[in-house]
């Protein structure tokens, strides 16, 4: 079975109050998003890797990868009007039965044990999405403005990657595109599938306001002096 990880890059730098998209910050001296990648490489499954961007960033990241001397193999693939649009046009480089991996470029910290668990789960059950549980209390607000209590133990808040079989995958994302569709997960399970979760870890969180920058590099440093 082959295994291939879709890196998925379409984000801006609004609201990390920058010009740069997010995932060309500078993490501990690199790219935010070539930690992401080399994370994948490093996994024992060594999937082929698909990276998604805005297709008038082609240019700009093959500099970056040439000022940072970054060869990890990867192959460039245009993104679409949503990430929905984006994830079906990297499928469509796919064209054999793999288990596939989606994963937010932006969530650098995601770990080589997490991406083979998601794999292996995926492999057997057919697809694994990485979760963690709620730490606070939850709230549900409905359309009438009322708001309902949750059992937090019974919350979990989704990340990255979300795995699947690629016959699964491909069969999803022949339905149209939806609003309600927020990740993968929701894509798939509209299709008919039931979402199996697995454990995830609360440091592979996404890179989205400046704090999220410094704690990440703040992690960075302690593991390196491990």
């Amino acid at each position: 079975m082959k295994f291939f990880a879709v890196i998925v890059a379409g984000g801006s730098g609004t609201r990390m109050n920058s010009e740069i998209p997010k995932q060309f910050l500078l993490l501990n001296g690199k790219p935010v998003i070539m930690h992401t990648i080399a994370a994948f490489f490093a996994s024992i499954e060594k999937p082929e890797i698909l990276v998604v961007l805005n297709r008038q960033q082609f240019s700009y990241w093959e500099d970056l990868c040439e000022l940072h001397q970054f060869k990890v193999p990867h192959q460039l693939v245009a993104g679409g009007e949503t990430r929905f649009h984006s994830v079906k046009n990297a499928l469509e480089k796919i064209d054999e039965d793999a288990v596939v991996a989606i994963h937010d470029a932006v969530r650098p910290l995601i770990n080589t044990a997490i991406i083979s668990n998601a794999y292996q789960q995926a492999l057997k059950t057919g697809n694994a999405v990485v979760a963690v549980p709620s730490k606070d209390s939850v709230r549900w607000q409905k359309t009438n403005g009322e708001t309902q209590n949750l059992n937090r133990s019974e919350v979990f808040l989704v990340q990255t990657p979300q795995t699947f079989q690629s016959k699964q995958l491909k069969k999803a994302y022949e339905q149209e595109y939806s609003q309600e569709f927020t990740d993968d997960a929701s894509v798939v399970e509209r299709s008919g599938e039931k979402i199996n979760l697995i454990e995830g870890n609360p440091e592979n969180f996404k890179i989205t306001f400046p704090a999220d920058l410094r704690i990440a590099e703040m992690l960075l440093n302690e593991k390196s002096r491990m």
